[in-house]
């Protein structure tokens, strides 16, 4: 029987992300060229400075002045797709989104609370004689980061559907064991991808969602709900679902993960996105996986961990040779602190897999806290060092 998790107390002072944190310098969202956007966050507004840019390189200047965490996206026309985001903007603090936007209507959305649709508005990228375009010496650089990724997040998405589709068989015919052991293994796939599938609004709650993050009367579905059903052991009073019930959770998950893989074949992607992507998965490590918070029945919390790293890293090095151009010591910094967080990690493997988080020490979980802080402050500047 593994031991009561041991980080709780530790958590409240551990400054998770804390080395990301920029003091925006709100210039009443205007700038030379007009791109500049300041964005006050409050528990019940979103003040955004202006409601229409021109193409090229936006900076929103991210301030939060609520008792919330609170996160800002910048969502598309159909009020689903993510095209860039900041999470985890604690109060009184301040984050920047750097992002190269075409023409086009958007929406701005802070979602204090972390939770529901958010506060949206309208907003507007008109034409210009600056369209988004990338500074490099070598367009080939560019060419070949967007190749390598998309065939990197298509192929995690091949895996991702022959994996669920493994474990849900598992599920569904009752063979809890394997099912158990197979569940990380096949979330390994979803987490290296995860602001992807993250950036198809209607998809991640469906799959990802955790029983914390529901919303009063919303239906639990996807990953999270099938996790608690097969490690039962922390709830109270819990019932087991039903093989009918099974087998409708498990389909229901297989049918998301279908409509995913669809979804990314053939997506383009560009270098802010694939930047703002790596330091997205970082974030990700920080507000859940660091915590021990993101797999909460199951402890295979570091299953996740590595895997965001891993997603993080492959976009992080697909676009090092432009960033070596641009920003050489960054690039030096970044490929260090990644290989310090892995060494950490690589501490933790097991013959399967990981440690459980609950049998973590409080001083391994501080040394991993300490990297993913140390990582994430370098990180929050490779989008600018790739648009520079």
């Amino acid at each position: 029987m593994r031991k009561p998790l041991l980080v709780a107390a530790l958590l409240v002072t551990t400054p998770f992300f804390a080395a990301c944190t920029e003091n925006a310098k709100d210039d009443g969202g205007k700038s030379a060229d007009g791109r500049s956007v300041s964005v006050t966050s409050t528990d019940d507004e979103c003040k955004v400075s202006t409601a229409k840019v021109p193409a090229g390189t936006v900076t929103f200047n991210v301030t939060n002045d609520g008792s919330q965490v609170t996160e800002f996206y910048l969502l598309g026309d159909d009020g689903l797709r993510i095209v860039a985001e900041v999470e985890n903007v604690g109060p009184q603090l301040s984050r920047q989104l750097v992002v190269n936007a075409p023409a086009g209507t958007y929406f701005t959305a802070c979602k204090p609370g972390m939770k529901g649709d958010g506060i949206r508005a309208d907003f507007t990228v008109t034409k210009s004689g600056d369209e988004p375009t990338v500074s490099a010496d070598d367009q080939q650089l560019v060419d070949t980061a967007l190749a390598n990724y998309s065939a990197y997040v298509q192929d995690q998405s091949d895996q991702l559907v022959a994996k669920t589709q493994e474990f849900v068989k598992l599920y569904k015919a009752g063979d809890d064991d394997a099912a158990r052991t197979l569940y990380p293994e096949a979330r390994t796939h979803w987490e290296r991808i995860e602001t992807v599938a993250e950036s198809f609004g209607d998809l991640d709650p469906k799959t990802d969602a955790r029983e914390a993050d529901l919303e009063p009367g919303e239906k639990w579905t996807g990953w999270h709900r099938i996790e608690k059903d097969l490690w039962p052991e922390l709830a109270k009073n819990y019932t087991p679902l039903t093989p009918q019930q099974r087998a409708t959770y498990a389909d229901d998950l297989m049918k998301n993960i279908t409509t995913l893989d669809t979804r990314v074949q053939g997506l383009d992607y560009t270098v802010d996105q694939i930047a703002n992507g790596s330091r997205g998965l970082l974030e990700e490590v920080a507000s859940g996986k660091v915590t021990g918070e993101e797999e909460y029945w199951s402890h295979t919390d570091l299953w996740d961990f590595q895997a965001n790293v891993d997603g993080a890293r492959v976009g992080f090095e697909g676009l090092k040779p432009i960033v070596e151009q641009t920003n050489p010591a960054l690039a030096k910094t970044l490929t260090t602190r990644f290989a310090d967080l892995q060494k950490l990690l690589d501490a933790q493997k097991t013959a399967t897999g990981f440690t459980f988080y609950d049998d973590l020490t409080p001083d391994e979980v501080q040394d991993l806290a300490n990297a993913v802080n140390a990582l994430s402050e370098p990180l929050s500047q490779l989008t600018a060092a790739v648009l520079s």
